[in-house]
């Protein structure tokens, strides 16, 4: 995987005030950037088209957030009230020091990292996103899985009086995912905390949401209030909607594609109508991460 200088493929403008752009920000908790890693970027190895950062504007309208409804400009315009603090999270399971988190000691114990990843939705299109962050392996670290914790279940929160879309049964609320515990662990798997150098806006999954680079967009949970540590594999809430559609490992994989559409191209947010779609890259473009994590496995079988 190549790694791209900020400067390469962040808005000019944005680069040469980024300091008093991040010095400016209004953040929750005031110290969100403390001690925030300036340096890190992580990009896939892709095209010029692919490197280039996706507009704020775009990020924060054009979303997948059914618990908000099934439309794309349906998260922006009914999560707006939505209320994300206090908030706190939930870590046990397979654990030897189950723990209850509020946000805010997140935020005190984590620092946050820039982390610029490739976001590949199942549906075919995909956005390049300055994301803020720190690995998950550093607070699952915190609560000393046990050798029984085989993979990690992530649950999201359950609010029908807030979120509108839980009051119908698109899918099975509240929403779950899961992951590996060797994937959970990968140093690519990021909570993130915000966007942009802002707090995490409520239609992109505030206050907390998962991002595994490496996988379609669906496998990384929202406004997550549980994380699990179990010995056996969870159902996801798409797995349960349909098994024959949404696997449990679902990494981006243009060789295999959806029952109802192909997986070899995908279109990039922001390039325009008349944009040409682009080659989708196996895992995304990090297959020089972690490909070694699916040796041997038959990755159309386990897909």
């Amino acid at each position: 995987m190549k790694k791209f200088k900020y400067s390469e493929i962040t808005p000019e403008h944005i680069y040469k005030n980024r300091r008093k752009f991040i010095k400016n920000m209004s953040l929750a908790a005031g110290s969100m950037l403390a001690g925030q890693n300036l340096i890190t970027s992580v990009s896939a190895n892709t095209s010029k088209e692919e490197q280039k950062l996706t507009e704020y504007r775009y990020i924060t309208t054009y979303n997948n957030y059914y618990e908000f409804g099934t439309g794309k400009s349906d998260p922006v315009e009914r999560s707006q009230k939505f209320k994300t603090s206090p908030w706190d999270i939930v870590i046990d399971g397979e654990v030897e020091n189950p723990i209850t988190i509020s946000m805010n000691e997140i935020l005190e114990m984590f620092p946050s990292e820039e982390r610029i990843y490739k976001l590949r939705c199942v549906e075919g299109w995909s956005m390049v996103i300055p994301w803020l962050g720190f690995p998950l392996h550093k607070i699952l670290k915190k609560v000393s899985p046990t050798n029984k914790a085989k993979f990690v279940k992530f649950v999201s929160v359950l609010d029908p009086e807030q979120m509108i879309g839980q009051r119908f049964p698109i899918l099975d609320w509240p929403y779950k995912e899961g992951l590996r515990i060797d994937e959970a662990m990968h140093d690519l798997t990021i909570l993130v905390t915000g966007l942009y150098g802002k707090k995490l806006p409520n239609q992109n999954g505030a206050p907390l949401r998962l991002m595994v680079p490496w996988k379609y967009g669906f496998k990384s949970s929202k406004a997550i209030v549980n994380i699990k540590l179990v010995e056996k594999m969870p159902t996801s809430s798409w797995m349960k909607a349909s098994p024959n559609e949404y696997g449990f490992y679902s990494n981006v994989n243009p060789t295999v594609d959806h029952p109802r559409w192909s997986q070899a191209t995908e279109r990039v947010i922001g390039g325009g109508i008349i944009s040409p779609r682009i080659p989708t890259t196996m895992f995304n473009g990090y297959g020089d991460e972690v490909a070694n994590l699916y040796t041997g496995m038959d990755l159309k079988k386990y897909f």
